[in-house]
């Protein structure tokens, strides 16, 4: 996350190992992991953007069972980074898209949506897009917690939440902990209508899809959408998510009409043209399969 207002960190940051239930392909551009067994017991939700690191095991689970404990600290991050490239797992960073709970009939479950990019297949697909596309049942995952961006006053029931497809996830959950009587604006920009995945949101809530045309860059579109439309009614508290230049310019924008730092949660996902490392071992296998 490039970018971040403060955050709400979770009861604890152990290491949870995971293992995936099942796959679904929702859209052309997003499949949904379902994840459970392990340590699902000890993971605590917490609604509304709740994110976390999952490490991928793209070189075998041996690189999972060696992740130092805190890895997403410095000196853990120094220890994972000396797991040796081929073995080492990749780290992303996703948001709880549901949770439920477990019950007297079923175990616990957590629901993570991965953008697809590019294609397993061919080897055009990064290391996160292309285990999500192909991950089986039973294999494993780790996960750290890292709780909640959004961040509003206790009592809020106003928001104005925008975001591109990265962001979908995050703000669908955020609908779903607000109180049904909440009302506001989700502006969404996705890449292509199928990508527009529909989810429960209280009935005050308005919801503004924006498909990009392939040559706009990605968030463009959702931040001239909130420029261009009328500030809500105070107070409401903001959430902007996705490539960097969304949050940044969106909660520049809002403060320059007179919204509160204080009223703004964002987080910048990621960054045009500053893709994640893709491992040594793992380029090696894409250019096996061009």
């Amino acid at each position: 996350m490039a970018v971040a207002s403060r955050l709400v960190k979770p009861e604890t940051q152990d290491l949870l190992h995971l293992s995936v239930l099942r796959t679904e392909r929702l859209s052309p551009h997003w499949m949904r992991v379902t994840l459970g067994g392990g340590d699902i017991a000890r993971f605590r939700p917490m609604g509304y953007d709740q994110w976390f690191r999952i490490f991928l095991p793209l070189g075998g689970d041996e690189g999972l069972e060696r992740l130092p404990a805190k890895a997403h600290k410095l000196f853990g991050y120094l220890k994972y980074l000396r797991i040796p490239d081929g073995m080492r797992p990749v780290m992303r960073n996703y948001s709880v898209r549901a949770f439920r709970p477990a019950t007297m009939d079923a175990p616990a479950e957590l629901d993570v949506d991965f953008v697809l990019h590019g294609s397993a297949s061919d080897g055009t697909a990064g290391p996160a897009s292309r285990w999500a596309e192909t991950a089986e049942p039973g294999e494993s995952v780790v996960i750290i917690d890292e709780g909640l961006a959004f961040n509003p006053a206790r009592g809020t029931d106003r928001v104005l939440l925008v975001t591109d497809e990265t962001g979908l996830p995050a703000v669908s959950s955020i609908c779903a902990s607000l109180p049904s009587a909440a009302t506001g604006l989700a502006i969404i920009e996705v890449a292509e209508a199928a990508d527009a995945l529909e989810f429960p949101h209280p009935s005050g809530v308005e919801v503004r899809w924006i498909v990009r045309d392939h040559a706009a860059k990605p968030g463009a579109l959702a931040l001239d959408a909130l420029i261009a439309s009328d500030l809500l009614p105070t107070p409401f508290h903001a959430y902007l998510a996705g490539e960097q230049a969304l949050p940044t310019e969106g909660r520049r924008h809002l403060v320059g009409r007179g919204v509160s730092k204080d009223l703004i949660s964002f987080c910048g996902y990621w960054r045009v043209g500053a893709a994640s490392p893709t491992p040594k071992s793992q380029l090696a296998g894409a250019e096996a399969h061009s």
